[in-house]
């Protein structure tokens, strides 16, 4: 008899271990989705601004009618996002995002594909023709007198589009600096893994035909004497000219 029950019991732990293999984990992916998207909802609508303090998990748990847990994941993407920040002794509050450093996360030339380094130089050329009026509007005799030294101190086959790709991120990132914009500069820092790839990848092989090349300094000499037209005109060349060094064969 005692036997009979000791297989009975197995056959019934049998049988609910083969259930419990069966049921399926839930996905609550869709779930965090919804928390996550609740939260900024929330944020906008309770009018919330940079530092202010949002509620513990627990409560936004409660009031969202989900398990901790959920919300601990919704709040860890807002983290990523740079939406939300932890500060000691305050918990989480509300942070304005750094937008140029969540796109640098993602930013790795190794896994990038030719056209999509083509494209990231395409917004280089927008960006930097977009810069004209803000150098030329912003500009000092102090950051010209720094161009000046920058450019005596290139090869003179900078002339000739054989750049160099220290000079050129150190010329460029001056101009960036000219701006005074912080984002556009941080943006030029994360870019400058993808020019240095590019660089060093062998993809500057071939020369363009074009003639029309403007050097570094024939882009300081405008900077000094002429006007935005005349640097937007300018730096459309010179970015023009290094695009179909780097893309002439793709």
């Amino acid at each position: 008899m005692k036997t009979a029950i000791f297989v009975g019991h197995n056959t019934l732990n049998s049988s609910m271990d083969d259930i419990f293999q069966s049921i399926k984990s839930i996905d609550t992916s869709s779930l965090v989705d919804k928390v996550e998207s609740n939260l900024i909802a929330l944020f906008i609508e309770k009018n919330f601004k940079v530092g202010d303090s949002i509620p513990k998990e627990l409560e936004l748990a409660q009031s969202l009618g989900v398990s901790r847990t959920v919300v601990r994941e919704a709040m860890l993407r807002l983290r990523l996002m740079g939406l939300v920040e932890s500060k000691k002794h305050r918990g989480a509050v509300i942070t304005s995002p750094d937008l140029v450093s969540i796109l640098e996360k993602s930013m790795n030339p190794k896994i990038l594909d030719d056209n999509t380094l083509k494209e990231i130089f395409e917004m280089r050329l927008s960006l930097e023709i977009g810069m004209a009026d803000f150098i030329m509007e912003r500009v000092t005799p102090a950051d010209i007198a720094a161009l000046k030294v920058l450019v005596e101190n290139e090869p003179t086959s900078s002339d000739r589009m054989l750049f160099q790709i220290e000079h050129e991120i150190a010329f460029h990132g001056k101009l960036y600096e000219i701006t005074r914009n912080e984002t556009m500069k941080k943006f030029q820092r994360m870019l400058l893994p993808v020019f240095d790839y590019v660089h060093k990848s062998g993809l500057l092989r071939k020369y363009p035909a074009n003639a029309n090349f403007v050097s570094h300094k024939g882009i300081v000499e405008i900077i000094e004497n002429g006007n935005s037209e005349q640097l937007r005109n300018a730096m459309r060349s010179h970015l023009e000219n290094h695009f179909a060094r780097l893309f002439e064969e793709l």
